[in-house]
């Protein structure tokens, strides 16, 4: 049994698009690190994204935790040249592509970017080469929406459009257990 422990980098009060750009995260409400980092559990093993954002936060709540080195592939989705735009600009120039990404999310994908099936593929890999290389222990993930929900998707045999509905706050933390031939899921956007 191996415990996932995905926690949603802090926030970057953008109000754009931002997927693969190295934006920082606020992390400046101590309490709330704090109170993240008091929830989590204490011998588990951290690791991020390599995304400043997501680098930050683990670094923020790792403590005495072992810290694993980061990973390119728990990147958020590659927005492509819809990066760092906001939604209104975006549908103004494709609305049909805007919609189809996320009306129906799969293999629709943004111009330059990668669709939601590739994110997926992308992090199972390196979930997947964790739980092999870490069985039993406790991983703390700190990445991003996107990558969060391709696990949620995973573990609750959900398609696309029903693993965006689920919200994911930043600094919240989100628990997944994978038993060897079957996944659980605890709590989901739980902000201690």
């Amino acid at each position: 049994m191996t415990r996932l422990h995905l926690v949603r980098h802090g926030p970057t009060h953008a109000k754009t698009m931002v997927g693969w750009s190295d934006l920082p995260a606020d992390l400046s409400d101590h309490a709330a690190i704090t109170r993240l980092h008091d929830h989590l559990p204490t011998d588990a093993l951290v690791i991020s994204s390599d995304l400043s954002r997501a680098a930050d936060t683990a670094s923020a709540i790792q403590g005495s935790r072992q810290r694993l080195p980061h990973h390119v592939d728990l990147r958020e989705i590659h927005f492509g040249t819809w990066e760092l735009r906001g939604f209104k600009e975006i549908e103004a120039e494709d609305p049909g592509l805007a919609f189809a990404y996320w009306d129906n999310p799969g293999d629709v994908r943004p111009p330059e970017g990668e669709s939601w099936n590739e994110v997926r593929v992308r992090v199972d890999v390196v979930v997947d080469r964790l739980i092999a290389d870490h069985t039993g222990r406790d991983l703390i993930i700190v990445a991003h929406f996107g990558v969060i929900l391709t696990q949620v998707q995973r573990a609750l045999g959900l398609d696309a459009q029903e693993a965006f509905s689920h919200r994911i706050d930043n600094l919240s933390v989100t628990e997944i257990t994978h038993h060897g031939d079957r996944w659980s899921v605890g709590r989901i956007n739980h902000c201690p």
